[in-house]
């Protein structure tokens, strides 16, 4: 049993990669905003709006302020650890081998079916934009056949879907329908991923500018044309004017769709091996990239629900594009470009996520855990060539015959459980000394301060919204009348860090992040947490028939056994 949880030491001075070091600060930056600002701003912001209203605001806050703290635990453990392979590393340093393959199976399945999803919105956009410039393409070359099938039998009203179906070619009995434009795009990404980081970077310097002029274009466009009497619609549960016009627990039933734009900092940390001195700038572009796309969230939020109604938006996937249409503010200039910023943003989004994947490949191969051939680097381009094509197909074939709405409840849950493991990783690390020019978690001792952060937390909300406690206490979700066991899950184990950090002198920051990510997985549905633990019985089954009889240290453990006998 203590071989499932042998811990791995890393040294700066281990296993000296092909991979090349050309990536700055601020390059880190860019490719934390081309991960944070895309499929979460362009495309579910919309659903967020609708379900939370204005108040979603307070929803970004709250996974800003979670993310804020993992991220300063991922900037620990990208000072201590400098090399590729994310949570997944850091893991194996912490808690040990069985760990760290369950951290990287999960890894490999946020980043696969989250690229899925981006591939399916850049879709829809670029689909979106052709026809705004007169190039129709046909609706069954435009979704995926179970979509089309599902919304053909369900007497949907997407149109499009109930066409695709009707309109497809035949071949034999078998409709032909398949989403081209993402299938296309998933090939071009993982060329360039293929061709070299540098490459990379450049492409996706260029067109993070671009986005981020298109959004403050909306901003300052969207600021005059809007109502601030939009901020307090009438609540559907009390009638009187509220910010948050479905309750907070409506806010919350929103969270699967907010937080899957923070996964860009799990593919920021892959890239250590090629960040110059990542001590220093992986670190401080993490922090810099997280505090400026929490506000451009909040702003960009503020003004879609200024100058349009929240309930407008049920049901729409370019809600940047939306609210300048003829029937809200009728700019036609700007819905178009807004259309081609979208297909610019959701590009770079694909980008970091596609180049994320191989990565974690590469640590795992490296480490005997996957196939050799998963650690091949290209002669010529410097890159993992090998995991970057396996990723290509990995991501390319389920979109084929895959569900968006599945793949992003799926990639969420994937996130939000490798920030608790990274968090949870940084308590069990040992003091270190601290070393001029990298970056040194402040230690703040939680023995008092979390047990009264807690239940001075728990006790204001209590009076702020005791409805919710209400419901709680009758044991039924608000919004779907499902069992919150999950709830009552988190307030016990956080009674027990309260007890922990009494008794530990435990540091607050890793311990603030661990709790609060903890309450972002209890906005889980039953079978999102159902399908996640199939995914890890699979992996299981892998690392226990491969994994565990070739890991490398696994076999230098044996030999040190040998030799001593």
């Amino acid at each position: 049993m203590n071989q499932l949880f042998r811990r791995k030491q890393y040294k700066e001075s281990d296993q000296p990669s092909g991979l090349v070091r050309v990536l700055g600060v601020w390059d880190i930056v860019f490719f934390g905003i081309a991960a944070i600002i895309g499929a979460g701003s362009f495309s579910s912001l919309g659903e967020a709006v609708f379900r939370g209203g204005p108040g979603v605001i307070v929803l970004y806050i709250i996974c800003g302020i979670a993310c804020g703290f993992t991220a300063l635990c991922y900037a620990e453990f990208a000072s201590r650890i400098p090399t590729a392979g994310s949570a997944y590393t850091y893991a194996y340093a912490s808690f040990g081998e069985l760990i760290a393959w369950i951290i990287g199976w999960a890894l490999i399945m946020e980043y696969s079916f989250g690229n899925i999803y981006v591939a399916f919105s850049w879709s829809d956009y670029f689909t979106s934009f052709m026809g705004r410039i007169g190039i129709h393409i046909p609706d069954f070359l435009t979704c995926s056949y179970p979509e089309a099938k599902k919304a053909f039998m369900n007497g949907s009203q997407n149109l499009q879907l109930v066409n695709a179906w009707k309109n497809a070619p035949l071949i034999g009995n078998l409709k032909i329908i398949l989403d081209l434009p993402a299938l296309v795009i998933n090939g071009l990404i993982t060329w360039l991923v293929y061709v070299g980081i540098k490459e990379s970077k450049n492409f996706n310097n260029i067109f993070v500018i671009l986005k981020l002029f298109i959004i403050l274009l909306v901003i300052a466009v969207g600021i005059g044309y809007m109502n601030t009497d939009n901020w307090f619609p009438k609540s559907i549960i009390t009638g009187e004017h509220s910010f948050m016009p479905n309750g907070f627990a409506g806010v919350m039933s929103a969270v699967s769709g907010v937080f899957f734009a923070y996964i860009g900092f799990d593919a920021l940390s892959v890239l250590s091996e090629e960040t110059k001195d990542p001590q220093k700038n992986l670190p401080r572009g993490m922090i810099i990239s997280l505090i400026l796309c929490t506000v451009i969230y909040i702003i960009l939020t503020l003004v879609l629900t200024g100058m349009v109604d929240y309930r407008k938006f049920d049901g729409i996937g370019d809600p940047l594009a939306f609210i300048f249409e003829k029937s809200n503010a009728n700019v036609a200039w700007m819905e178009f470009v807004v259309s081609l910023g979208a297909v610019v943003a959701i590009t770079t989004v694909l980008l970091v996520f596609q180049m994320g994947q191989p990565r974690i490949w590469y640590a795992m191969s490296r480490d005997g855990l996957m196939p050799k051939k998963f650690m091949t680097i290209h002669p010529k381009y410097n890159t993992p060539s090998y995991a970057t094509i396996a990723t290509g197909i990995v991501v390319g074939i389920p979109i084929l015959f895959t569900d968006k709405s599945f793949i992003l409840d799926f990639t969420s849950i994937g996130t939000i459980f490798a920030f608790v493991l990274v968090c949870g990783g940084v308590l069990l690390l040992p003091a270190k000394k601290k070393l001029p020019g990298r970056f040194h978690m402040p230690y703040i001792n939680s023995r008092f301060l979390f047990p009264i952060i807690f239940l001075g937390g728990l006790t204001f909300f209590y009076f702020w919204q005791p409805a919710f406690f209400h419901n709680l206490m009758d044991w039924k979700d608000p919004n779907e009348g499902e069992f919150r066991i999950s709830m009552f899950f988190f307030l016990i184990i956080n009674f027990g860090l309260c007890i922990l950090a009494f008794v530990k002198n435990l540091s607050l920051i890793p311990l603030m992040g661990l709790s609060s990510c903890l309450y972002l997985l209890t906005g889980m549905t039953h079978n999102n947490w159902f399908w996640f633990l199939v995914w890890f019985g699979i992996g299981l089954v892998i690392y226990f028939s491969y994994g565990y009889k070739n890991s490398k240290l696994h076999k230098k453990l044996n030999n040190d056994l040998d030799e001593n006998n």
